[in-house]
């Protein structure tokens, strides 16, 4: 059975308060809710049992350390991600250990992906699951990977959802837009985010999702004359035309950590005759800022320069350093961390013990 309801500003106030005194400034509001500064990243790892069994049990694990944030995305380890997630968030809640307004999942489509398993003959598998039932057309590919198309968006959200054994989803992404612009014009590009904006205010209006937004990896990290960058105030735009001004597009997703800091310090979106950085034009829009990729996929966790002990002090680890840079960024509301190791969740969620950094210690860092 599904779970029923949604993250909303009371469940999470009631969680927040089970940890805030021994976890300072570690949750943020974002919108209606509060969220964790740091959150469950479910990217890496095999499609195999054994790293099903490890992402579920350290996801359950997460609620009881002061964690509310989870992040998956529909082809993350061919849908195994969001199974795990999934059965822990049900055993967690079957438990009495959380209600599910305390939580906030979200997920992520765009690209096509296998069910489990790469198949034996992957062509057939495309043809059946999303040619025959007319979820996509040929021209509705790009990359040959990777679709906004309405139908197909709606699918995806509705698998999501079995997948996690949700009924809503807190927050669901057009992932990696930009891998559509290595073949289409820009404004046919913007085109079809319109659309996709569409449906997704249409799957808000019915229940299925509370927000929607963009998880990039290039697109507002490169200069406007790059083919991969796409202008954030357009897109509050596009939201602006099909939802009004009470439009659902919240949020946004793209690494930022100390080896990727194009977040603050690249000035890479037009606002108001000025280029401004990412995070300041995220703030003018009043959108929650989630960075990926906070420790680099383990890189981070191994290699800072010796000084980087006095740029962060209280902390033993690196990966505590790096997470600590990502989730003291101004504006930013949740660093995700990839964690499938309950040791690694532990050693990580230590940096929510002491505060971010201030707005100034983080401008000498520059």
């Amino acid at each position: 059975m599904k779970l029923e309801g949604y993250a909303t500003r009371e469940g999470t106030l009631r969680f927040k308060k089970r940890f805030e005194d021994r976890m300072p400034g570690h949750f943020r509001l974002a919108g209606e809710v509060w969220i964790s500064s740091v959150g469950l990243g479910t990217y890496l790892g095999e499609p195999d049992s054994q790293t099903d069994v490890q992402y579920r049990d350290t996801a359950e694990r997460a609620l009881g350390l002061g964690l509310n944030a989870f992040d998956s995305a529909i082809n993350y380890r061919h849908q195994r991600s969001e199974r795990s997630v999934g059965e822990a968030l049900q055993a967690a809640v079957g438990s009495g250990a959380v209600r599910r307004d305390e939580f906030v999942v979200s997920t992520k489509g765009g690209f096509l992906s296998f069910d489990g398993a790469a198949p034996p003959d992957p062509q057939r598998f495309f043809q059946e699951t999303f040619l025959a039932p007319g979820l996509l057309r040929p021209e509705e590919l790009a990359a040959g990977c990777h679709s906004m198309a309405p139908r197909f968006l709606e699918s995806q959200v509705e698998r999501s959802l079995e997948n996690l054994q949700l009924e809503t989803l807190d927050i669901y992404y057009i992932h990696n837009p930009e891998t559509q612009l290595g073949e289409i014009e820009k404004e046919e590009f913007y085109r079809r985010l319109r659309a996709a904006f569409e449906k997704l205010e249409e799957m808000v209006s019915g229940g299925k999702i509370r927000t929607y937004g963009a998880a990039t990896w290039s697109a507002f990290r490169v200069g406007a004359d790059n083919r991969d960058a796409i202008s954030l105030p357009r897109l509050v735009e596009l939201a602006t035309e099909v939802g009004g001004k009470d439009h659902h597009f919240r949020v946004i997703q793209l690494p930022l950590n100390l080896g990727m800091p194009e977040a603050i310090v690249a000035r890479t979106q037009s606002l108001d005759g000025n280029r401004v950085s990412l995070l300041d034009a995220a703030e003018k829009f009043g959108l929650t800022v989630f960075a990926s990729a906070s420790i680099l996929q383990g890189q981070l966790s191994r290699s800072l320069p010796p000084e980087a002990q006095k740029w962060f002090p209280g902390l033993r680890t690196d990966a505590q350093r790096a997470i600590q840079f990502a989730r003291s960024a101004p504006g930013v509301g949740c660093a995700l961390v990839g964690m499938s190791h309950i040791e690694h969740l532990e050693e990580n969620l230590e940096t929510a013990r002491i505060p971010p950094l201030s707005r100034e210690e983080m401008g000498k860092l520059f």
